[in-house]
């Protein structure tokens, strides 16, 4: 894996990283490559979520805290100059599963070779004994496979805890009273470390061969690609498909293995039929507008529990949505937009 170096690396936001990544996977030859990014205080969102649920948009301007929707399926997250971000770019002829495994048991070895209890836990997380301390999401571009994510290092608590709004299903689902209680830090382990010192352990521990030093030209790239991220109707709806009919129905809850599912379906004017379905979380979705295409499924079929199943019935979810079984995406569908309580 080798490692893409940004010539000019300060005082950029978090859009630019973003699109950087982009750009390596659009850009360089195959292969595995790997990058090390920091920025001021920021929440990042996923790009299925819905930003007034997850964000205290109020908190983060009171308090200079910018806030960016990515690309990535996954949940939201918050970082500052003490957090190090870690972008790895691959090839996609693997399955979600496999490349985040590859990814995640690298990074629990490279932090395993400071003397650390790290382990790769669940479908994206680092853990150090039996706290997180890293966290990842993924994405797809033609070809090419991105995984990125956090490293804490050290954090503002208090920001992490103010900025971001975790619904109360994923915290139970965690069995942790507040975020404090769930996540740990690099610092609170190895004390004598600095981050400086740290980023080059990882950098050096994780790639080998010749670095890549970005060009002015191709940094000029990015940052025209850069511009897209910072949309505000992308940033306030990112591709997420808005509802056209009357009256809605929604729904939210947790499904093992693939996230926090809300899904709303728009009735007829006589209440009889869908005639408009969403679906928003923090899933992994396996291809660009891959929910809305599952969505669109529902359109149109009568609101009965027959209706939902023959619209779903040949229909693979997981194709989709990573790790969603269409038996359960139906069963979630009739047990509670039949019978929303």
């Amino acid at each position: 894996m080798r490692h893409v170096i940004l010539p000019d690396d300060g005082g950029r936001q978090l859009p630019f990283y973003l699109a950087m990544e982009e750009w390596v996977a659009l850009n360089l030859p195959a292969g595995d490559w790997f990058f090390t990014w920091r920025v001021s205080p920021t929440v990042i969102f996923g790009r299925n979520q819905n930003i007034e649920a997850e964000v205290d948009i109020d908190y983060c301007r009171r308090n200079g805290i910018g806030f960016y929707r990515r690309k990535s399926g996954g949940g939201c997250v918050y970082a500052d100059m003490d957090n190090i971000m870690m972008s790895y770019i691959t090839a996609s002829g693997d399955d979600v599963q496999t490349i985040f495994s590859r990814y995640t048991s690298m990074i629990a070895g490279m932090l395993s070779s400071l003397g650390l209890e790290a382990s790769a836990t669940g479908r994206n997380d680092v853990y150090i004994g039996t706290r997180k301390v890293s966290g990842n999401a993924f994405y797809r571009l033609p070809g090419r496979s991105i995984v990125h994510g956090t490293m804490l290092f050290s954090t503002d608590m208090g920001h992490m805890l103010r900025a971001i709004t975790p619904s109360r299903s994923k915290m139970e689902s965690k069995q942790v009273q507040s975020v404090a209680a769930h996540v740990t830090t690099i610092s609170e382990h190895l004390p004598g470390l600095n981050i400086d010192d740290f980023e080059l352990h990882a950098v050096s521990a994780l790639t080998s061969g010749v670095p890549l030093e970005l060009t002015p030209s191709q940094v000029a790239q990015i940052e025209s690609m850069e511009q897209g991220y910072r949309s505000e109707e992308w940033i306030r709806h990112g591709r997420t498909h808005r509802l056209s009919g009357s009256a809605v129905r929604s729904v939210s809850g947790r499904v093992s293995g693939v996230g926090e599912l809300n899904v709303s379906v728009a009735l007829s004017a006589d209440g009889r039929n869908i005639a408009d379905a969403a679906i928003d979380g923090d899933f992994f979705p396996l291809a660009d507008g891959a929910s809305a295409e599952l969505m669109s499924f529902l359109r149109g079929v009568p609101l009965s529990l027959d209706g939902i199943a023959r619209a779903l019935k040949g229909v693979d979810a997981s194709r989709y949505i990573a790790g969603l079984d269409t038996e359960i995406l139906a069963e979630f569908l009739t047990d509670n937009i039949l019978n929303p309580t």
